[in-house]
């Protein structure tokens, strides 16, 4: 059994065929996913939950993005609240900061994610930590506010930020970028790091793996990711596919099925 433990299924770039992608991701072993709720802003935030209603191998989150943090109104945390309730949302996120793009401030980056992250302990859901070019400030963030579980999603930080994640019992989440032949300290990190705290994700329609890179990314891309990764750690893909479901399955408090 896969699980695509990160996908954006409400993209619009789905709309014209979803349910054949659906349909390809469970020809291939996938038996769960996680569509995350941000869509395109925080009146948004529960756009993964028809889609999780509609499926039920598919499950969802709510949160804002850092991209969308300069556009947080209080009514926003209300509405976190509110929809985190629902029975298919299993965790908070994604959130966090991106001084890449750097589409909203930093310092209301850090005090959106710090927010989310006093909900997600609030509500006991783990939190799905988006980190780009900001590995020293998410850390001091993390470390402040204190979840209790989480997942850094589409790793692709250092030995740092990855030591930390693990001290504070984080999941680390791989997408198709450690396919890429310019990743190799990144595949070093999926090599060594304990089997317990690896998930795969496809970030889809985003950064599909070799061999699709340049096409539209969709969760059955993430058996090419398995592969990859369970070459690297000298095992079989089954063993790689059961590992990282059951290890799924715990931070999500989900019951293996």
């Amino acid at each position: 059994m896969l699980i695509d433990s990160h996908a954006h299924l409400d993209d619009a770039r789905f709309d014209s065929d979803r349910d054949a992608v659906l349909q390809r991701a469970w020809d291939v072993g996938v038996r769960k996913i996680l569509t995350i709720g941000n869509g395109s802003g925080p009146d948004q935030m529960g756009c993964g939950i028809p889609i999780a209603e509609a499926h039920e191998w598919v499950y969802t989150s709510v949160g804002v993005h850092p991209h969308d943090a300069g556009k947080v109104e209080e009514r926003h945390y209300q509405q976190i609240e509110q929809l985190a309730s629902h029975p298919k949302v299993i965790a908070l996120g994604e959130t966090g900061l991106d001084y890449y793009y750097d589409h909203s401030p930093r310092t209301v980056q850090r005090e959106v994610f710090a927010h989310q992250i006093s909900f997600a302990n609030k509500l006991d859901l783990p939190v799905i930590v988006h980190t780009r070019d900001a590995d020293e400030d998410t850390e001091a963030v993390l470390k402040q506010e204190t979840p209790a579980h989480g997942v850094i999603h589409c790793f692709t930080s250092g030995d740092k930020l990855a030591d930390f994640a693990l001290s504070i019992g984080f999941l680390i989440s791989f997408s198709g970028i450690v396919t890429f032949p310019n990743a190799k300290s990144l595949a070093e990190i999926a090599r060594r790091i304990p089997a317990d705290r690896i998930l795969l994700e496809t970030d889809c329609p985003y950064l599909a793996p070799v061999p699709h890179r340049g096409k539209r990314n969709e969760p059955s891309f993430v058996a090419d990711t398995a592969r990859f990764i369970a070459t690297l750690r000298g095992i079989a893909p089954d063993e790689l596919a059961a590992q990282t479901s059951a290890n799924f399955d715990r931070v999500f408090a989900l019951k293996t099925s």
